[in-house]
C-alpha cells in the first residue's frame, strides 16, 4: 500500500458578542487572473533580480513513507545515481532523508547537461516499449481514463496526494483522465524550475505519448506547486509550452540565475 499524506487542521472559533468585523476584501482574483498576475510580476522582475521566490512551505503536510513507498524511492534514486555517477551518502531507509537524497542525485544528474541531454538520460532509464504494443494497443477513452484512475495509487510517494479529475480535451470530448497534483512533492523539495520540467515533465510526457501511444500532458503550477496531468491530451513541445515561457528561476533554487528568463535550465546551456 502506498504511503499517505497527512494534513493538520486547525479549528476556528466562532465571533463573539460585538467583535468588530473587519471591511470586507476584495473578491479572490480566478484561477487564470492569479497566473497572469504571477507571470506579470516574472516580466516586471526581469530588469533586476529575475528570480521568484517559492510559494511559502504547508507545514500540515506530512509524508508517511510505507515500506512499498521507499522502495520506489531507493530503485528511483539508484537509477537516477546510476545515470549521474555519483550517489548522495544519505540513508535509504528513512523516507525524508531518501527523499532527499534522491533530489540531490537528481541535482548531480542536471550538472554539465543541457536541457535536452538531461531530458535524454532519463528517458534512457524508462523501460524500452516495442513497437508491436502501440498497434496492439491503440489510443482509446478507456485507456486514458484507466491510466488516470490507477496514477494516484503508483505515484503518491513522488508527487503526493492527488486525485482523478474530469476534464475537457481540445476537441470537446470530455472524460474523467485528469490528475490534479495537489502540492507536488519533487517540486517543492528541489525548489528547481529546471529539475520539475527537464527529470520529470518532458520526459514522462515523450514516454507515455512516443512509446506507449498515449497522450500525456503535464501542466506544472509554478505559483502553488501543483500539477495537472491530461492523458489524452497532446502536449505541446517545451519551446511552445505557454506555462513555461515566462518562468524565471526560484531564489531559493541553489542553481537559480538572477539575469535569465526563463529558467537558464530550460535552455541548451550546460552551466
Amino acid at each position: 500500500m502506498s504511503g499517505s499524506v497527512m494534513r493538520s487542521r486547525g479549528l476556528q472559533g466562532k465571533p463573539q458578542g460585538n467583535a468588530i468585523r473587519s471591511p470586507p476584501s476584495q473578491p479572490p482574483r480566478s484561477k487564470h487572473a492569479s497566473r497572469q498576475h504571477f507571470r506579470h510580476q516574472c516580466r516586471a522582475s526581469a530588469d533586476s533580480d529575475a528570480r521568484v521566490p517559492m510559494p511559502p512551505g504547508d507545514e500540515s503536510v506530512r509524508y508517511t513513507d510505507s515500506a512499498t513507498d521507499l522502495a520506489f524511492i531507493g530503485m528511483c534514486r539508484k537509477a537516477y545515481g546510476n545515470l549521474a555517477g555519483w550517489q548522495s551518502p544519505r540513508s535509504f531507509d528513512d523516507g525524508e532523508e531518501s527523499f532527499r537524497g534522491m533530489v540531490e542525485v537528481s541535482r548531480a544528474l542536471m550538472r554539465g547537461k543541457s536541457a535536452q541531454e538531461q531530458r535524454d538520460a532519463v528517458i534512457k532509464g524508462f523501460p524500452e516499449v516495442p513497437a508491436w504494443f502501440r498497434q496492439v494497443f491503440p489510443y482509446s477513452k478507456w485507456g486514458a481514463e484507466l491510466n488516470a484512475r490507477i496514477t494516484p495509487a503508483f505515484f503518491e510517494w513522488l508527487v503526493g496526494e492527488m486525485e482523478t479529475v474530469e476534464v475537457t480535451l481540445p476537441d470537446g470530448t470530455v472524460q474523467r483522465s485528469g490528475v490534479e497534483i495537489k502540492r507536488c512533492r519533487y517540486l517543492a523539495e528541489s525548489g528547481c524550475v529546471g529539475m520539475c520540467v527537464n527529470l520529470c515533465k518532458a520526459p514522462t510526457q515523450t514516454f507515455f505519448t512516443e512509446q506507449l501511444g498515449m497522450p500525456l500532458t503535464m501542466e506544472p503550477d509554478f505559483e502553488t506547486l501543483g500539477c495537472k496531468m491530461t492523458f489524452g491530451k497532446v502536449p505541446p513541445t517545451v519551446d511552445e509550452d505557454e506555462g513555461l515561457r515566462d518562468m524565471p528561476c526560484y531564489a531559493d533554487c541553489p542553481a537559480s540565475r538572477a539575469d535569465v528568463v526563463p529558467c537558464h535550465k530550460l535552455s541548451e546551456s550546460r552551466e
